[in-house]
């Protein structure tokens, strides 16, 4: 009887456990589900986040090939203003920073001690002119005589004599009256050049000597004004075989704000290398109409050495520099990238590819530090100013 009541009890505890074990299987087949589906659920969003960039076509243009270098800007001209007689100086009837035309009156220095002196040197000359008259009228008479036998010879040469003597003596008032006038003229001291006047330094009511080193003021051409600047020697072969074919372009820009301040053509090389650093100075003249540049201003210089048809050209920040090779980011269709190497030339504000891109294709302008081959980004348009 024992082994009959417990048979049905073992069928039941069998069949308990059995359920049990299905509904923990049940249990943990759930749980299994709904973790990964929690877990595909957190990591869509993840592999669904694109990096932002902003991208730009590569495209074909004209790209101009400049030459920088470190310039200074010289006056074309520069005079210092001195007395070249000693005076009082009178007037200076300019002003300080004026513009003045050639043979403009800049100062005067007190004229009668030069005019006296002319004066003088005239009046001698009249002098000596009536004496001289007298003596080649005293030897027509002496000759006259002589022929007639009733003066000696010796009279006759010694009164041709005196005639030279005092025609040679007029000569030297005359050479007398030429430096009285050159000296008269330079008490009117006027500009040789046009030019801006500097600072004065000296004021009217001063004595002025000829020996005076600092001068009265300094007159300095500025238009046009000249740019000296230097450039390595290896550019200096292309630039010669420019200069035969037209004028060669030279911009003057601010170092501080970049900003271009004038452009001019230049004049020429220097005709030496600098053997200490190897590099050639050059010089360029600018009409600097509206006075941007000025004597002893830096500047930087842009050489405009020729310019490149229709090449293929993006902006510089779109090139990345690797260990051993430059290349970009190109955006493919489905919105990832790829990076591709490329052979480029720097040219300033962009580089022009010379092999692995072509026109047309889009490319990372920024945000490359994000990227990697395949990565999926969320690209804008720069805009043109970008």
């Amino acid at each position: 009887m024992a082994d009959a009541e417990n048979g049905p009890q073992r069928k039941g505890l069998k069949l308990a456990i059995a359920i049990a074990i299905l509904l923990a299987g049940g249990a943990l087949l759930a749980f299994g589900l709904t973790d990964r589906s929690t877990a595909q659920q957190a990591q869509a969003p993840r592999a669904a986040a694109a990096v932002p960039v902003s991208v730009a076509n590569a495209e074909r243009q004209d790209v101009p090939v400049w030459l920088r270098g470190i310039g200074t800007v010289q006056a074309l001209n520069t005079v210092t203003v001195r007395a070249r007689v000693d005076g009082t100086l009178m007037q200076v009837p300019v002003t300080e920073g004026q513009i003045v035309k050639q043979g403009t009156l800049l100062a005067v220095i007190d004229p009668r001690p030069y005019q006296a002196s002319l004066d003088q040197a005239n009046a001698k000359k009249a002098q000596d002119e009536v004496m001289l008259a007298n003596a080649k009228l005293d030897l027509q008479r002496y000759s006259s005589l002589a022929s007639q036998s009733f003066a000696s010879r010796q009279q006759v040469d010694t009164q041709r004599m005196q005639v030279d003597q005092l025609t040679a003596g007029l000569k030297g008032d005359e050479a007398t009256i030429e430096a009285a006038q050159l000296n008269l003229s330079y008490c009117y001291i006027t500009a040789p050049f046009d030019g801006r006047l500097g600072l004065r330094q000296v004021d009217a009511g001063n004595l002025v000597h000829a020996s005076d080193s600092g001068g009265i003021m300094t007159i300095t051409q500025v238009h046009p004004i000249a740019v000296v600047f230097t450039l390595p020697q290896r550019s200096l072969p292309p630039i010669v075989d420019e200069m035969p074919k037209g004028p060669v372009t030279v911009a003057a820009w601010s170092g501080e704000d970049n900003r271009e301040l004038a452009q001019g053509t230049l004049l020429t090389p220097d005709n030496a290398i600098d053997t200490s650093t190897g590099t050639i100075r050059l010089k360029a003249t600018f009409a600097n109409e509206q006075n941007r540049l000025w004597p002893g201003q830096f500047v930087e210089a842009r050489l405009l050495l020729r310019t490149e048809k229709q090449v293929v050209a993006v902006p510089a920040q779109a090139v990345q520099h690797g260990q051993d090779s430059l290349y970009v980011y190109v955006v493919k269709p489905d919105s990832t990238v790829h990076r591709q190497l490329v052979v480029a030339e720097d040219r300033g504000p962009v580089m022009v590819i010379t092999k692995g891109l072509d026109a047309g294709q889009a490319i990372v302008l920024d945000g490359q530090s994000r990227l990697q081959d395949g990565t999926l980004v969320a690209a804008t348009t720069a805009s043109a100013g970008g």
